[in-house]
């Protein structure tokens, strides 16, 4: 067995545990900005890598998609569609966590400013929009460059520099399978 399997069986191990413990999903009340004077760092929440500007990078297997400035694969979760409101809370962010911004984030290379924005999360951290979907990293993601998130049961997907989900596997990502999970890793 890989380094890399047993890294990422325990990771699964620990995001069981926290899906056994309850859901804490829901809806926010909050509304979505995408204007503000002042352009700030965006970071993923919960433990997440994040910090610095949305970017475009080359993933094998699916092209271009957007990243965070650590470089990490960032996703659209497809039960926020309809809005820019989150959906993703409690167990689910503890595995996917958003990417917030303190102010305007900012778009690097490939980026579109037009589409980036934020929305209000429901402890009053901004969460980083992009095409008008919150998004987020995955906790399964362990370095620059890998998409494990992509296509996971079919509602986490990787963006394209228009703000679209982006079709295919990353090359060596390991899929999820479709469950009773919520989405939230299929644990």
């Amino acid at each position: 067995m890989s380094k890399r399997s047993i890294s990422i069986g325990a990771l699964l191990a620990v995001a069981a545990a926290l899906v056994i413990a309850g859901c804490g999903g829901g809806s926010s009340s909050s509304t979505s900005e995408a204007g503000g004077s002042e352009s700030a760092p965006a970071t993923s929440s919960g433990g997440g890598s994040g910090g610095g500007t949305i970017s475009r990078a080359e993933i094998e297997g699916l092209g271009s998609v957007m990243v965070d400035s650590e470089g990490m694969t960032v996703y659209l979760y497809t039960p926020d569609e309809g809005g820019t409101e989150s959906t993703c809370y409690g167990e689910c962010e503890a595995v996917w966590p958003p990417v917030v911004a303190e102010g305007k984030p900012t778009a690097g290379e490939g980026a579109s400013s037009s589409e980036l924005g934020t929305t209000k999360r429901k402890d009053g951290t901004m969460q980083v929009t992009y095409g008008g979907h919150p998004v987020y990293t995955f906790t399964g993601d362990q370095a620059p460059g890998e998409a494990n998130g992509q296509e996971f049961e079919g509602i986490w997907f990787a963006l394209d520099e228009a703000g679209s989900a982006v079709e295919g596997k990353a090359s060596g990502a390991a899929a999820g399978e479709e469950g009773e999970s919520g989405g939230y890793g299929g644990y």
